[in-house]
């Protein structure tokens, strides 16, 4: 079953993790994509969230920009199948990103997916806004759900909520950091604990 796409607008727990879901179009410099995430984390109001991955296509999972910008914010970059991003319902599909990448959505859907069972979108779709050229790279936020009592409903962070959709690790920091414990510290090419097989266009 696939997380939930929608925006609730709800406060969330502080320490909540957030998972961001990033597109790019090839060549995207690394301070595109983290000026990018930074604005979009500030004008959500979390940026003292603690971001635990960033999470794209995998077609994407290759770009330099991306692994680059994984590498400064000390986290890996998941990658995901285009067939099982296409299967995470999100507000606005797009039929051209379907066309060029296979999948209605990047940014968003990899990032619900990312962020594990009943994750929900703390902000939607984002295009970066580059001076003198188009935008190319997009992200959005995602994080565990919080209920009425304040827990959190998503699992750990990373957790893919189909085992076969898993997303391969492509990427980690050079020291990557631990989680504490019972939680994982990433290796490249390790899957994620519990997550077993499984602008232009380009960027949504």
């Amino acid at each position: 079953m696939s997380p939930a796409p929608h925006d609730t607008g709800r406060s969330a727990h502080p320490a909540a993790p957030l998972v961001v879901g990033v597109g790019a179009s090839r060549g995207v410099p690394v301070s595109e994509v983290l000026e990018l995430i930074a604005a979009a984390r500030a004008a959500a109001g979390c940026t003292d969230r603690p971001v635990v991955a960033l999470a794209t296509v995998a077609a994407k999972a290759a770009e330099p920009g991306l692994l680059g910008a994984a590498r400064r914010l000390g986290v890996p970059l998941r990658s995901f199948p285009a067939a099982a991003l296409a299967a995470v319902p999100v507000p606005g599909p797009s039929a051209s990103v379907a066309a060029a990448v296979g999948t209605p959505s990047v940014a968003e859907a990899a990032a619900l997916l990312a962020a594990g069972p009943g994750a929900e979108l703390v902000a939607g779709k984002q295009k970066s806004a580059p001076r003198g050229r188009p935008p190319r790279a997009t992200c959005a936020l995602a994080g565990p759900a919080v209920t009425d009592t304040g827990a959190l409903t998503a699992g750990r962070e990373g957790a893919a909520t189909d085992r076969s959709s898993a997303a391969d690790i492509v990427m980690t920091s050079p020291n990557p950091p631990r989680r504490g414990p019972g939680r994982w510290t990433a290796v490249a090419g390790d899957p994620a604990p519990g997550s077993g097989p499984s602008g232009t266009k380009e960027t949504s």
